[in-house]
């Protein structure tokens, strides 16, 4: 590997992640609305829907992170997560209940749980320490812009078809199947990590005890600025309240993931040398701006501007985390550090989407909005008494 340059498998497994993101954001840049306005559903449904979606998803990553730790493989089960999550993607056009648009979410989280982990620790096994930000910063920004071109192809064929939700729906099952594809052809397992022949499965007392107190602190950071980031679909029922009509409002995803996947990767390369924490107070500020931005929002404009806003918080802190994650797990247990921080924060985000759908239901999108911003200033707070260390000197 020439010198600068990440491994030949980061860069496929971001394309990998850039198919499916595409599939998904496709249906997920619709699917709000498509509840509300054609299944009936209420925001406060929405709301539990997507937490339930990204709890199982977080659930998942525990036993399939610590799996790959213990089998000391980590392709199989990314293979096998992308490709359930392929399998489910025909079951959306089909639905014609909230129940069944439920049960085809729940079998897309749980295919993004049984790959997510594991991934991402096979991104750290393959990359070395000082490049991990550039490494999960690129494929943070890939998979971005798949969150890009997701809702762009949904907001083209919407207007071609007349608003056609269920063309969209099965439209967005072809970029799926070529991500399976490309990971039997493209991702080679490494050769460093093994199963050690007398080790227990690591979900054990003992074994999450050599997890590092710096790593539990900064799950705990985590979990905190996750409780002030709710479900983007809140993003998308703002567009909606102020006015957007239903085809476009796929665009304000657009607008929020472009300048995730633009902001992503600069970030990541950054932060392998500059201030971590630093970096992360700069992301928790966009968060906050956000929050106040689309609390006073009163047209379509002010809520792109939040979006824009959202993304840069994305960009400063998603790939960053996972890094630190990545420095402060043991390489035999990585997996099942990933898997634990996964299961919290998703836990947490359970509770975030159904306290703002409460809120939105009860108040309205202002006091949603004003609460995720309380909770950035707490989590800014808690970063501001944590001090994150690098392994391997640094």
């Amino acid at each position: 590997m020439a010198s600068g340059l990440l491994p030949r498998g980061i860069v496929v497994l971001g394309f990998v992640s850039m198919l499916m993101d595409t599939s998904s954001e496709m249906i997920h840049g619709l699917l709000p609305v498509f509840l509300v306005s054609v299944l009936g559903a209420s925001t406060l449904a929405v709301g539990i829907i997507e937490g339930i979606a990204e709890a199982t998803a977080a659930i998942t990553k525990v036993f399939s992170g610590a799996f790959s730790d213990w089998i000391g493989r980590r392709k199989l089960l990314v293979l096998a997560g992308y490709g359930l999550s392929a399998l489910s993607k025909p079951l959306f056009p089909l639905a014609t209940s909230v129940g069944a648009v439920v049960a085809a979410r729940f079998i897309d989280r749980t295919g993004k749980g049984v790959r997510g982990a594991p991934r991402d620790a096979l991104i750290a096994d393959l990359t070395p320490p000082e490049k991990r930000g550039s490494a999960y910063g690129l494929r943070q920004s890939l998979d971005t812009v798949g969150a890009v071109a997701g809702p762009a192809i949904a907001l083209a064929l919407m207007a071609f078809t007349g608003g056609d939700f269920h063309l969209v729906f099965w439209i967005a099952s072809v970029p799926a199947f070529l991500a399976v594809a490309l990971i039997v052809v493209g991702v080679q397992e490494p050769e460093g990590l093994r199963r050690a022949v007398d080790r227990r499965f690591p979900i054990r007392r003992d074994e999450l005890r050599r997890l590092a107190t710096t790593y539990w602190l900064v799950v705990a950071f985590a979990a905190v600025l996750t409780l002030a980031r709710f479900s983007e679909a809140f993003l998308l029922l703002r567009a909606s309240n102020v006015g957007l009509a239903a085809t476009w409002v796929p665009a304000i995803l657009i607008v929020m993931n472009v300048v995730y996947a633009v902001a992503a990767y600069p970030f990541g390369r950054l932060s392998d040398n500059a201030s971590r924490r630093t970096l992360l107070a700069l992301g928790i500020g966009f968060l906050i701006a956000a929050d106040i931005v689309l609390a006073a929002a009163d047209s379509v404009w002010m809520v792109a501007v939040g979006a824009i806003l959202w993304g840069l918080h994305m960009g400063a802190t998603q790939g960053l985390l996972t890094a630190i994650v990545a420095d402060t797990a043991p390489d035999d247990l990585r997996g099942t550090a990933f898997g634990v921080f996964n299961l919290i924060t998703g836990v947490v985000l359970l509770a975030a989407s159904v306290l703002a759908g409460e809120l939105w239901s009860a108040v309205g999108p202002a006091t949603t909005f004003l609460a995720g911003a309380a909770f950035s200033v707490l989590a800014l707070g808690g970063l501001m008494a944590l001090r994150i260390r690098r392994v391997d000197g640094g």
